[in-house]
């Protein structure tokens, strides 16, 4: 007889069991360093330069208490215009063994192909952002004869840039950046958990220079455990970004064509 408070799906070689409920894990507490490069070298191309630095929390540090990963993602972009543009390359994130309790590896690599697609709209003031990003990513355990599986992600993110104390976003102006992702994923091992992260994060900003930007912020997600679809994962997340866009095309490349004539 089948019990009315579980539900037994076979994958595999293995019974994963549903809770009856919804299951929360505890939040885990994070700070995550990241940097976004967007170098111009052409009229229409710009290479995208990112690294991040992300830390967990251990039983007795919050947020800092050890390195989690170590991405590096990097791309060419084209511009259409200055409301679209698109990039594709790939990732190599480092992600280490955060487990007390894991006997396996320390470190292990894992693999991306991005590309991704943008869309900036400008209202009043503010600019708004849809970014769609899709991610074929090959990942594996730190167990030592863990083989890597292949799953794909999907990703919407809404952004909104406002400035606080300037009529418009230019140098000197601070802004509050609310945003909201949505990541699903699929693939062969994904049999009940679609659904992979849902990141809630604000941030407050500062534009220095036409070049360059700071700004921090916190984030909530939440998202479906691979494993099990009935458990679900929580994390409070400290956010620092530094932006920069450096430009080393030739001087009279910058400018406008009516400049080299007149």
């Amino acid at each position: 007889m089948l019990a009315c408070f579980s539900t037994s799906i076979v994958a595999q070689e293995d019974a994963v069991v549903l809770p009856s409920e919804s299951e929360f894990k505890d939040p885990v507490t994070k700070y995550w360093i990241n940097t976004y490069g967007n170098i111009r070298i052409s009229k229409r191309l710009f290479w995208v330069a990112q690294t991040h630095f992300r830390f967990e929390e251990t039983e007795d540090t919050p947020f800092v208490g050890q390195i989690g990963q170590i991405y590096n993602r990097h791309a060419i972009g084209y511009i259409y215009s200055k409301k679209f543009n698109v990039s594709l390359g790939g990732v190599l994130r480092l992600n280490y063994n955060t487990s007390s309790s894991s006997e396996g590896r320390n470190l292990v690599p894992e693999w991306r192909i991005w590309h991704q697609y943008q869309f900036a709209m400008p209202i009043s003031s503010a600019m708004i952002y849809h970014r769609i990003r899709i991610e074929h990513r090959w990942t594996q355990g730190f167990a030592e004869d863990s083989k890597y599986i292949f799953r794909n992600r999907w990703r919407y993110m809404f952004r909104l840039k406002l400035p606080l104390n300037q009529p418009k976003l230019k140098p000197k102006a601070f802004y509050i950046a609310p945003e909201a992702e949505l990541i699903m994923q699929s693939g062969k091992q994904v049999v009940d958990s679609p659904l992979e992260d849902l990141r809630l994060h604000t941030s407050i900003g500062y534009i220095i220079t036409p070049r360059l930007t700071v700004a921090a912020g916190l984030m909530y997600s939440q998202g479906q455990t691979l494993d099990n679809g009935g458990i679900y994962k929580q994390s409070w997340t400290l956010r620092t970004h530094v932006y920069f866009s450096p430009d080393f095309r030739k001087v009279k490349n910058k400018l406008p064509s009516i400049h080299l004539t007149d």
